[in-house]
């Protein structure tokens, strides 16, 4: 039992240096997603918005267009 496998203190530092290593890229990976995450919310409300203009300048054409039909049956 006096023959306990040591561990060289160069391994456990190696050890500790990686896992630190390792959780800073995984806090900064985290942080890249977050503000990816943002940027589509954010993109999807403009989605959103650029539609409802789609279909108010439809609407605005179609009244546009009766407007006109009616102005040129009165002449």
């Amino acid at each position: 039992m006096n023959e306990i496998r040591k561990v060289p203190v160069a391994v456990i530092a190696a050890l500790a240096v990686q896992t630190v290593g390792g959780l800073i890229w995984a806090g900064g990976a985290a942080a890249r997603i977050a503000t990816l995450e943002e940027r589509v919310g954010e993109q999807r409300l403009v989605a959103e918005r650029l539609a409802r203009l789609e279909e108010q300048s439809l609407a605005t054409r179609a009244a546009v267009e009766r407007v006109e039909r009616r102005l040129e049956g009165a002449e």
